[in-house]
């Protein structure tokens, strides 16, 4: 491989803010764009080698061989393009990025990644270009690497393509609206580049505007802290015609705060010498999982920011108990986003 660019490349990084920043009297200085929700990717393509580098450095090739086929097909002979890669899935009515279907096509058996690849083939949504044919453009500002990715990738291909170009805006109105409308395709936000800025590798040098938001439930357990001293997580669930279904954990509390949360909650268990078994998953075993069920008394409010398949997607972060809430009004109606535009939509836009 001989690019003007050569992998590994750290992707250039965004800061959070709480706001889409406005832009300045005058000239524009900024360009929006949806934060699409999938894993941060790079593709480098020279002739029949193409690599595409995860944001730890990794080549994610072998577990997208049809994102490889489609950098062969789709891109210029010599390329280097930003963007993420998303699964789409119907779910419900709406085509959405699904990350669960998203993080099951990272596996070390061959035989299921060529399945997966046929099963739920994955999309590239690019936004950012490094380089294009001899020229290297991560110097250059974004409206020239964001002419560059267009001649990289041409957003009025066919059906059948998959390689696509973020959609932008100068407006900030115009990207506020996108921040509340595009929730329901599976886009967690909205992204600000300084147009007069070049690309800096492994620099937060992009701000970001993350969905927050938060829930009411009910306490159905706990963890003891690796150390064996004190909490570890609080689990939490959610109630759904009459049955309470674990939605999640919150952790990171100090210290004296886990033993006293631990005190607090042992009074509560339901048998005290049977711990129940966990889920089992790809980072951990049943027996690792193993949790303490409580008396379903306690309320708390907690601090998310998605929900991935009626289960939060992250640990969440404890706000403050609930006393006056009934433990058994805490559903998932609190929890729904409107299905406002589906991913096709959102993508046939992208130009």
């Amino acid at each position: 491989m001989d690019l003007p660019v050569m992998p590994p490349i750290a992707p250039m990084l965004a800061k959070a803010v709480t706001t889409v920043p406005d832009q300045p009297d005058g000239d524009p200085a900024w360009s929006y764009e949806p934060k699409w929700d999938g894993f941060r990717a790079l593709i480098f393509r020279d002739g029949d080698e193409v690599a595409i580098g995860s944001r730890g450095g990794k080549d994610l090739a072998r577990y997208f061989p049809e994102l490889v086929a489609a950098a062969k097909a789709e891109l210029p002979e010599k390329a280097v393009v930003d963007g993420e890669i998303g699964v789409p899935a119907l779910i419900g009515d709406t085509h959405r990025l699904d990350w669960d279907s998203l993080a099951q096509r990272i596996h070390p058996a061959e035989s299921r990644i060529r399945m997966l690849a046929e099963k739920t083939p994955a999309i590239f949504i690019g936004f950012d270009a490094l380089a294009l044919g001899p020229a290297r453009v991560m110097g250059e500002p974004f409206p020239v690497r964001r002419e560059a990715l267009l001649r990289a990738i041409d957003p009025d291909q066919g059906a059948d393509r998959r390689l696509y170009v973020s959609r932008v805006t100068r407006d900030p109105a115009v990207a506020a609206d996108w921040f509340t409308a595009f929730e329901g395709a599976g886009l967690d936000g909205v992204v600000g580049k300084r147009l007069d800025g070049g690309y800096v590798e492994g620099k937060r040098e992009m701000v970001k505007v993350k969905h927050k938001r938060t829930a009411d439930c009910v306490v159905i357990g706990y963890r003891v802290h690796k150390s064996g001293t004190g909490l570890g997580s609080m689990l939490l669930g959610l109630y759904h015609d009459g049955a309470v279904h674990m939605v999640g954990g919150a952790g990171a509390f100090s210290d004296a705060k886990r033993i006293e949360l631990q005190q607090m909650f042992e009074p509560m268990r339901l048998d005290p010498e049977a711990p129940a078994p966990g889920e089992p998953t790809r980072w951990r075993s049943e027996k690792s999982g193993e949790w303490i069920p409580i008396r379903q008394e306690l309320v708390a409010e907690v601090a998310y920011d998605q929900m991935e398949n009626h289960r939060f997607r992250h640990t969440v972060k404890f706000l403050r108990w609930r006393p006056d809430r009934d433990p058994e009004s805490c559903g998932y109606a609190q929890l729904e986003v409107p299905l406002t535009y589906d991913l096709h939509d959102v993508l046939e836009g992208s130009s």
